[in-house]
């Protein structure tokens, strides 16, 4: 029991670190995009290529991820994804060096590359290293870690690649081609220090998770005896909700972050006060992951919990047809709120009773996660868009994304499953 109480403790514990590094690496987007609108010279909408390109490797990765990880294994695979991610962190020094905004997005990708390897095996590792009915509680715990590292990502990323950015932005309106070339150049230039130093860490963290006593588990697929007629992974329809509903979650995450500081940026803050909006909405996440933690499963079901938080998700979304615009970034920064709980709730009700085909159902939740890429390039049109703006393409896409999450909490996660622990 003792051995057993060890080896589940250092599994949390070094898997709490690979979600550090998914939560620090992944909302650096949030600083990417004003940083690369202002040094690439886009619009608003071009800058949401950022969160496109970083989040469609999921889509065209995860099931290759699965295949690879039958191959490695979750260790060496999560040694994998992480050097994966480090080649994408190098090729950020040719990006920044030339100002080529396709090569950032380059970098970005093969970052989500490594990154659909490491979620494809973690999170059911997580899942499977206690009993279902607390996966949750387990997930929540990653979820501060990720979300803790999200927080104070964008501030340090920030304080170096923004910072004096409202005086530059000001300074470049007054210079001839040349000039505001070398200041764009040189502004493009910060970036090289920051990604070699990701790129070395995860170099570091990827050998460390190689050579590191990370328990081995008993894949519950694996521990299924096949029946004489085997199941198809298309005879699981809450699955296939599951991905539908993950799909427009990590859309709503994505935009509830990493357009804020454009937001806040149009409401006529200065750059200092906007660059710190996402981490309030991180704080509002690590406020629901502590409840969940505290709540699941011993007062609250995954799903009630996942119930609550999309009728949150509803009414923040409501609300931004009457708040004034000064208070409704606040209601986006909740959505985070709203948000905090769902994946938690999400992944283990979308795999329950998958028995063989649990690796194949987690590589396509992971697939999912390309909502993150496709709702955000949505939002960055209808913001532009006249007769919408930024403050009702919140609610435009907000509030059917919430709706839909509703209904899998109340009902679309018991489609088709005949026994639930």
């Amino acid at each position: 029991m003792t051995q057993n109480k060890h080896s589940y403790t250092t599994g949390i514990f070094i898997i709490g670190i690979l979600f550090f590094i998914f939560g620090f690496v992944t909302w650096l987007n949030a600083t990417l995009i004003p940083y690369l609108k202002i040094s690439c010279e886009l619009t608003e909408s071009q800058s949401y290529w950022v969160t496109f390109a970083f989040y469609i490797a999921y889509f065209f990765m995860a099931l290759p991820s699965a295949w690879v990880l039958r191959l490695t294994g979750y260790k060496n695979g999560m040694m994998l994804g992480l050097f994966i991610m480090a080649i994408g962190a190098l090729l950020f020094i040719p990006a920044a060096t030339s100002r080529t905004y396709g090569l950032f997005l380059l970098g970005l990708f093969v970052m989500g590359t490594g990154l659909s390897i490491l979620q494809t095996a973690s999170n059911p590792y997580v899942i499977e290293l206690g009993a279902p009915e607390s996966a949750a509680k387990r997930v929540s715990i990653m979820g501060i870690c990720n979300k803790f590292a999200g927080a104070i990502s964008p501030l340090i990323l920030g304080s170096v690649v923004l910072k004096d950015i409202d005086g530059l932005e000001t300074k470049l309106n007054g210079l001839d081609t040349l000039a505001r070339t070398m200041e764009l150049d040189l502004l493009a230039s910060k970036a090289i220090v920051p990604y070699v130093i990701i790129m070395g860490s995860l170099v570091l963290l990827g050998l460390f998770v190689r050579f590191s006593p990370l328990p081995s588990i008993d894949s519950r697929e694996e521990a299924v005896k096949t029946p004489a007629a085997p199941r198809s992974i298309f005879t699981y329809p809450h699955l296939w909700i599951g991905v539908l509903t993950l799909f427009l979650y990590v859309g709503m995450e994505v935009i509830a972050i990493d357009t804020l500081i454009n937001y806040a940026k149009s409401l006529g803050m200065s750059m200092d006060e906007a660059k710190v909006f996402p981490t309030y909405s991180m704080i509002a996440l690590i406020a629901g992951y502590i409840i969940g933690i505290v709540s699941i499963p011993r007062y609250i079901s995954q799903s009630n919990a996942l119930l609550a938080c999309a009728a949150l998700g509803v009414l923040l979304a409501a609300s931004l047809l009457v708040l004034p615009a000064n208070l409704s970034i606040w209601a986006v920064a909740l959505f985070s709120l709203a948000n905090s709980l769902m994946w938690p709730a999400i992944f283990p009700l979308a795999i329950f009773g998958l028995g063989r085909h649990t690796k194949t159902g987690s590589a396509l939740l992971i697939m999912a996660i390309a909502g993150g890429a496709v709702l955000p390039l949505l939002y960055g049109q209808l913001a532009e868009c006249a007769s919408i703006g930024r403050q009702l393409a919140y609610f435009v896409i907000g509030l059917p994304c919430y709706l839909f999450i509703l209904y899998f909490a109340v009902a679309g996660h018991k489609v088709g499953v005949t026994k639930r622990a």
